[in-house]
């Protein structure tokens, strides 16, 4: 009955976002057929006074109603824009992930269940809460030291959260395998692997050790970068439900007024900001990944403080290096570089031609040069060339993706710190020193010692690897002489399976029938 009752919350959904305007404020106007119908409809239907707002105002209107799960839904999909459309995903990145608070009270029989220990004998104190998103909540609280107390930050996360997500993560499951069922044309975004990735960023985000860890690492790759850190964390008093860390005193970046009242340098603010962002996207390869100007906060000696490490990115070293080769080829107008590095990575089909795919990419990188730098923005520019390889198969990549929503996020903080603002020229010493350091003489020993590294791990499987050829030797030729069969298990268990998805569709397109019939008797 899971799929029943995922196609019952997702009707439900769907009529929440028509009667909120959401499906009406978007882009319909040249859709044909059936989808292009059914969003006059939707126009139709939607609430008179939704004709008023605007997309995110109706957007936030919609998630209110539908609950944490749909707020995390929408800036999951921000990040997404080769799935919602760039325009689309700039008004979810602007939806407020600001929630009801819930009683104190049930943060203590949080921190008493997830540690094991009384409240009271881990904090001198726990304040009321003075933020609340869509996971978990902040209080602010004290706790006993050799010299006394100290002020602390405690993360908890809100109760039956998990349960809820799981319920609407099969909700979009269905979705995504409708939708990638019957319009083929987005089989090359797959929805399916969106959902899971969802699913997954959002399980990690629940755990909160892991968001603890997170800082942990991220805290070692910057130990010695001048003018950036994150809060330290107070192990003893983290478990899967709380999280304990240093407070942060400072002004928040999204306060552009008091930094400048509080004496600090703007312009040398945001060239730190974007430097240490390239510094651990190229160096370290794991980057925070929302870097929203709530999250980052700057103290009185000009150091930038990042917190909130709940969603975080990695970059395996074959994605670094095609980063940093793309950049430093727009700057140097080597577009046949920057195309040979996409076919070199992988991620553009072998059957299309190199000298075609560079021509696409002199088309972004030239009108670029004609521009003053400050006007330039790099993350314009990576929007423009993802746009550019749809044209080419260019399977969608989340990683990258990721790097480019936060990238746009870094940039545009950046901006409103110094709006004259030159990205090449403050990225370039941290760009060209990962270049010299990794592709050139000392980057060439670096690879081959790890390809000799490689080697000599090959060499000790290589009996593992003759067991297991001999092994399949055997099989195949057992399968050539008796066939190819199943056991009665097998065949019995696959049977059951497609009967039960069978049945199961069937209800759920019953059940989705009955809702609309309903619905249109409520309206007349």
């Amino acid at each position: 009955m899971t799929k029943v009752a995922a196609a019952f919350r997702l009707a439900r959904a769907g009529w929440v976002m028509v009667r909120e305007g959401v499906i009406a404020a978007l882009p319909g106007e040249y859709m044909p057929g059936l989808p292009g119908f059914g969003w006059r409809v939707s126009k139709l239907l939607a609430r008179p006074r939704s004709r008023k707002r605007d997309r995110v105002q109706s957007m936030s209107a919609a998630v209110g109603k539908l609950g944490p799960s749909y707020v995390k839904l929408g800036q999951f999909l921000a990040t997404r824009p080769d799935v919602v459309g760039s325009d689309v995903a700039v008004d979810l990145a602007l939806l407020q992930d600001r929630m009801p608070t819930f009683p104190t009270g049930l943060t203590r029989r949080a921190l008493e269940s997830s540690l094991g220990r009384p409240a009271d004998e881990l904090f001198l104190s726990i304040e009321e809460p003075v933020a609340a998103a869509s996971i978990a909540q902040v209080h602010p609280a004290q706790v006993r030291t050799e010299h006394g107390s100290k002020k602390v930050a405690i993360k908890a996360i809100r109760p039956d959260i998990r349960r809820r997500f799981a319920q609407d993560l099969e909700s979009f499951y269905l979705a995504a395998s409708m939708i990638e069922r019957f319009v083929p044309m987005t089989r090359r975004l797959r929805p399916i692997e969106v959902a899971r990735t969802l699913a997954q960023t959002t399980k990690i985000e629940m755990d909160l050790r892991l968001e603890a860890a997170a800082l942990s690492i991220l805290a070692e790759n910057t130990a010695q970068d001048p003018g950036f850190r994150v809060p330290s964390v107070d192990w003893e008093r983290t478990g899967g439900d709380v999280l304990t860390m240093e407070w942060i005193d400072g002004i928040k970046m999204s306060d552009v007024q008091a930094l400048r009242d509080a004496g600090h340098d703007l312009r040398a603010l945001a060239s730190n900001l974007i430097q240490s962002f390239l510094r651990h996207t190229l160096r370290d390869g794991f980057f925070h990944a929302d870097m929203h100007p709530g999250n980052l906060f700057v103290e009185a000696n000009g150091t930038i403080v990042a917190v909130d490490l709940g969603i975080s990115g990695r970059l395996g070293k074959k994605e670094r290096r095609f980063l940093a080769e793309i950049l430093y080829g727009f700057i140097t107008r080597d577009y046949r570089r920057v195309a040979e590095v996409h076919f070199e990575a992988g991620y553009v089909p072998a059957e299309h031609d190199v000298a075609a795919f560079a021509q696409a990419i002199r088309a972004i990188g030239e009108p670029i040069h004609g521009q003053p730098a400050e006007t330039i923005s790099m993350a314009r520019l990576l929007t423009l060339l993802f746009e550019v390889t749809e044209l080419f198969d260019m399977e969608t990549r989340p990683e990258l993706i990721l790097l480019q929503k936060t990238m746009v996020t870094v940039e545009g903080v950046a901006r409103t710190l110094d709006p004259a603002f030159n990205m090449w020229k403050t990225a370039e010493p941290v760009v060209g020193d990962w270049i010299k350091g990794n592709l050139g003489p000392r980057g060439l020993l670096a690879d081959a010692g790890e390809g000799l590294h490689a080697l000599v791990r090959l060499s000790r499987q290589i009996p593992e690897f003759s067991h297991r050829f001999e092994r399949l030797t055997h099989e195949t030729d057992r399968m050539v002489e008796h066939g190819f069969r199943f056991d009665a298990a097998t065949a019995e268990a696959i049977g059951r399976s497609e009967a039960r998805h069978t049945r199961s569709g069937r209800v759920a397109l019953w059940i989705i029938a009955a809702t609309l019939v309903y619905i249109a008797v409520q309206l007349s």
